[in-house]
């Protein structure tokens, strides 16, 4: 393997540790029975320095890199442009998973780690259903999300939410509600709320200023 990073710069630390947050977010959106793996090229013996879900391949930080990923990791090297590859295996039990392989680059774009993840197929499909089925607000309050295309779509959707909020649709209240929200950080929003609620900017910027004190 012609690998001739041997150590990792203080940038390249910070791009692996950064990696390893997204691995807990992505193997907590997709469940149990996903594996999530980041491996540091700088120390084949030793690679795995973040194992989500270990238990599914019964490795742990420390696991050296295993052959098929290192055979990857050659023809990434060899094929300039190929950054990930995704294909199927088994592991030792029979146990079939779908597995992708992206590579992590380095300050020159050379690859100093890998991003892992095997999704293991005979996942129970009662198991797989309750990893996508939203719990009910007595474990926890249920989240509605609105995807904007601009900000001042943003600010409307908050200024709406605050009006349903607010039974009396008193303006400071709802001014406050968005004032909490962070909305007011964003530009031109004074005016355009202040058109949505029939009043003027002054008006809103004096409830701003009377939650500043």
């Amino acid at each position: 393997m012609d690998h001739s990073i041997t150590i990792l710069s203080e940038k390249e630390k910070a791009i692996l540790e950064s990696y390893m947050l997204s691995a807990d977010g992505l193997a907590e959106f997709w469940g149990e029975n996903c594996e999530v793996i980041i491996h540091d090229l700088t120390q084949l013996d030793a690679s795995v320095v973040k194992i989500v879900n270990g238990h599914l391949s019964g490795r742990q930080v420390g696991a050296p890199i295993s052959e098929v990923t290192l055979n990857f990791v050659n023809k990434m090297m060899a094929t300039p442009g190929m950054n990930h590859v995704t294909y199927f295996a088994k592991n030792k039990r029979g146990e079939a998973f779908k597995a992708s392989i992206s590579a992590i680059l380095g300050e020159k774009h050379q690859i100093i780690g890998l991003f892992c993840i095997n999704y293991y197929l005979n996942t129970p499909l009662l198991s797989f259903m309750q990893t996508f089925t939203p719990i009910t607000k007595t474990e926890s309050e249920n989240i509605s999300e609105t995807f904007v295309e601009n900000t001042e779509e943003l600010m409307l959707n908050a200024l709406e939410d605050a009006k349903k909020t607010v039974y009396s649709n008193k303006n400071k209240e709802i001014i406050s509600l968005l004032y909490q929200k962070g909305i007011f950080n964003l530009k031109d929003s004074v005016i355009t709320i202040a058109n949505h609620l029939g009043i003027s900017k002054n008006t809103v910027y004096m409830h701003i200023r009377n939650m500043n004190k």
